[in-house]
């Protein structure tokens, strides 16, 4: 005999208040795709969910998730915010046989997924609650989390508290969903570079390029010309190349000299500067590939033929970040060692460095970061928002080759020392990040579709009329 657990928390809540603040039932009821489920299932669906309202609603069960049940009440609530929403965006949508199988399939997907994060104990972080409670607020013009409390509970009581742990159950579906989809994306060193030298990579490159563009246009259509009249053109084309390598060069004037006899003008002149991602694929992978000041060779195009030249490129790709070159000296607290005690010893390690001591050797003997200890405390070089903040802050205000006062972070109490500062340029790790990043967003989708497939295919379902 097979027993069910009736759960009778509600998956949404719709809040009537005066600013009309409408929250969601579920992250997935409007936004996931159905699943391709059995058709046997998708009949269930169509045949026996027949248009349910608040009028004919109970509270009884509309569909079995493995061990648990989807009420009635709770579809009804999600087809209603799935309207409201619809209206919100201007796309009113019928409560159809249609729209109440997908709302439903977006349910059994939530379920399954809730039961997955209850089985690998998935537990929000609680500051990540509070900071979206926090957001809502604000959204809705009020100062702090208890004043959206006292206006949510003072609108329908409890109401604050459903708000909550709506919050907490997307939040660790959001988080189960990255874990299982990050695990399926797999992104070689060999997929960014490939992407990278793509076209589509070129949204990537934020230089600029001023770019000098004329172009000797055909007497008649090309398929018309004669070989005589491809030659002239041509003839045009490669004087006035000649003219623009020179440096410095008057562009009006090299167009007019190279004009001569020729009976279309020229088109074109300094187009100034533009990113490559704006100019046309032909164009932009050309112009990417000339030094400052090159001209390529004359470009053949059914409209005329093409001469460009690269006059200035503003590197604005190039990303140059402060770095400093960091020892450290760290005297933990725990159990073992009290707080006053630790203070006691950073402090006398410090008046041994006023002394004369030699920084890496007191490191490298007292000490308590295993990882940097045995190098003389070198933390090599450190980047902005690599190290917590009080350990940032004195670093940034500590000399190249001075060492600071002892100070306290939540590790226990530190001294460190600034042995050099640079600008590091990290444009080629950002552009593989931002490629990496690019590439996951264009695969996750499908494996968010797999897997959420393949969890609905080994559960057992059963939708009820």
């Amino acid at each position: 005999m097979r027993f069910f657990s009736l759960r009778q928390t509600s998956r949404a809540v719709l809040l009537s208040m005066s600013t009309s603040l409408a929250l969601t039932l579920s992250a997935q009821a409007a936004t996931v795709k159905p699943a391709q489920a059995p058709q046997a299932n998708t009949a269930a669906a169509q045949n026996n969910v027949n248009r349910l309202t608040p009028a004919n609603s109970t509270d009884g069960i509309i569909a079995l998730v493995n061990e648990n049940a989807i009420l009635k009440s709770e579809l009804v609530d999600a087809i209603t915010q799935a309207q409201a929403r619809a209206q919100a965006a201007g796309e009113p949508i019928a409560n159809s046989a249609q729209l109440q199988s997908e709302v439903l399939n977006a349910l059994i997907l939530r379920e399954l997924q809730l039961s997955m994060v209850k089985r690998v104990g998935l537990n929000p972080d609680e500051a990540t609650i509070n900071q979206r409670l926090g957001q809502i607020a604000q959204a809705e013009g009020l100062t702090s989390i208890s004043a959206l409390q006292q206006r949510l509970d003072a609108a329908k009581p409890g109401s604050y508290a459903a708000l909550r742990a709506q919050l907490i159950e997307d939040a660790a579906i959001q988080a189960l969903q990255q874990r299982q989809i990050g695990s399926r994306v797999r992104i070689s060193e060999q997929d960014i570079d490939a992407f990278l030298a793509s076209p589509e990579a070129k949204r990537l490159n934020q230089s600029e390029y001023q770019t000098i563009h004329v172009r000797v246009p055909y007497i008649d259509d090309y398929s018309r010309l004669s070989e005589d009249q491809r030659n002239e053109a041509l003839k045009v084309a490669e004087a006035l190349r000649t003219r623009l390598l020179a440096p410095n060069v008057d562009v009006a004037e090299a167009v007019a000299a190279s004009q001569g006899n020729y009976p279309i003008p020229l088109q074109g002149g300094d187009m100034g500067f533009h990113k490559a991602a704006s100019l046309p694929t032909e164009l932009s992978s050309e112009i990417t590939k000339l030094e400052v000041g090159a001209v390529s060779a004359p470009l053949i195009t059914p409209e005329g033929i093409d001469i460009i030249k690269l006059a200035d490129k503003k590197a604005s790709d190039t990303m140059l970040i402060p770095q400093w070159h960091t020892r450290h000296i760290l005297v933990k607290v725990d159990e073992l060692q009290t707080d006053a005690l630790a203070e006691q010893k950073i402090n006398d390690l410090y008046e041994q460095l006023r002394n004369g001591a030699d920084f890496s050797g007191l490191a490298s003997t007292y000490s308590d970061d295993p990882g940097s200890a045995g190098r003389g405390g070198d933390l090599d070089w450190v980047s902005e928002e690599d190290m917590i903040g009080p350990f940032e802050a004195m670093m940034k205000n500590t000399a190249v080759g001075d060492y600071s006062a002892p100070f306290k972070t939540q590790f226990g109490w530190h001294i460190l020392k600034v042995e050099g500062k640079r600008q590091q340029d990290v444009s080629d790790q950002y552009r593989r990040n931002m490629a990496r990043q690019a590439l996951y967003q264009r695969l996750a989708p499908q494996a968010k579709e797999d897997w959420l497939q393949e969890l609905r295919a080994g559960a057992y379902i059963q939708v009820l009329g």
